[in-house]
């Protein structure tokens, strides 16, 4: 097999469970000792990770050791949320974990005080998560080589085969983009002349159509970028919550600063929509193969985990159900990162799925 994950979780945050990780996935996949290894570990870990980061070296005779503290951790068999747990993925074969190349995707892991916007544009086409919780706080570690980082991000290609890679925003837009006509700060006081909560009214499905019990929680405003031309069927567009309404002046506030004339929409986080994307997205990155994928690596939103799906992760569902024998890992974030119409993306509430398959045959 040479490649294999394991997900390890018990009441007390132990630098064993590193270690148990990284047996148990050493075990499945029938290895004496890895080229590398993927360890993530949940935050009961993040103020000193160094003891668990060893154990699982010393158990995997490996120092290539790469990953981040997250607030849940995931594999194709489970997931972990608010507990103690260690998740590993061996790679073995001709797989391994080495400094990006020019050409070479970019795995990218960085914890939410460590994003640079200069180092993440540069650096080649990048993908990956960013390790905090849902409010972008708390303590998270990211480790390299089997060393803390002190800068927060580390950055890798995995070689040995072929990537295929994609996004899921997992939203349902309201109505065709628009020009945004008038803006105060984070405030978008029109929409084509129109108020911005008059706008968005307009657009909400009937039951939902209250100014006053607006679903706040659920509301994104899209930004397009790139060709206007099918944005969004081509996945060409930010997302930024809805953070507020205000009657007084029919304003929505977002959560970043948006420049007039920007193309606009209004979405809804919806769980049957996301859904149905994860598994469009997954039949897309395997229409052209009939292999399955060596490996998977998944990088989810805290907000579009189990809680979002009702105590079910269906992203994942979607992807064991297309691909039963693939190990998966993955962690839930506050960010995602991909690369997008020419350019490194950070993301949110937004699913980033590579698939790793051998060369193709010469």
């Amino acid at each position: 097999m040479s490649i294999a994950t394991a997900l390890v979780k018990a009441p007390n945050a132990r630098p064993e469970l590193a270690a148990d990780a990284v047996r148990i996935a050493l075990d499945k996949a029938r290895l004496d000792h890895p080229n590398a290894v993927l360890l993530y570990l949940s935050t009961d870990f993040a103020r000193d990770p160094d003891p668990a980061i060893r154990a699982a070296a010393r158990a995997a005779n490996c120092l290539q050791i790469a990953g981040c503290t997250a607030s849940g951790l995931f594999t194709e068999e489970d997931w972990v949320l608010d507990g103690p747990a260690a998740a590993a993925l061996v790679m073995g074969g001709d797989f391994r974990l080495q400094a990006p190349q020019p050409g070479q995707s970019v795995l990218t892991l960085a914890a939410p005080n460590a994003l640079d916007w200069n180092w993440l544009g540069a650096g080649g086409e990048r993908y990956g998560g960013v390790s905090g919780d849902a409010t972008g706080q708390g303590p998270y570690r990211v480790w390299q080589a089997g060393r803390s980082q002190a800068g927060g991000h580390c950055e890798l290609s995995i070689t040995g085969g072929r990537v295929r890679i994609g996004v899921s925003h997992g939203v349902r837009p309201l109505n065709a983009p628009a020009t945004l006509t008038a803006v105060n700060g984070h405030d978008i006081l029109a929409v084509e002349g129109e108020p911005a909560l008059s706008n968005l009214v307009h657009e909400l499905p009937l039951g939902t159509r209250n100014p006053d019990r607006l679903p706040l929680h659920l509301l994104m405003l899209g930004v397009t970028y790139g060709m206007p031309m099918h944005a969004l069927e081509e996945g060409r567009y930010h997302l930024l919550p809805v953070l507020a309404s205000n009657a007084h002046d029919r304003s929505i506030t977002v959560a970043a600063q948006i420049p007039v004339g920007s193309r606009v929409f209004w979405a809804l986080r919806l769980p049957q929509a996301a859904e149905y994307e994860m598994r469009n997205l997954v039949e897309s990155l395997s229409a052209d193969t009939l292999d399955d994928p060596r490996f998977a690596l998944m990088f989810n939103c805290t907000g579009r985990g189990p809680y979002f799906y009702d105590g079910e992760d269906r992203d994942i569902l979607q992807f064991t159900r297309h691909h039963p024998d693939t190990p998966l890992i993955g962690f839930y974030g506050n960010g995602q990162i991909a690369h997008l119409d020419g350019a490194n993306r950070l993301l949110q509430y937004s699913t980033v799925l590579a698939l790793f398959h051998d060369p193709v045959p010469a």
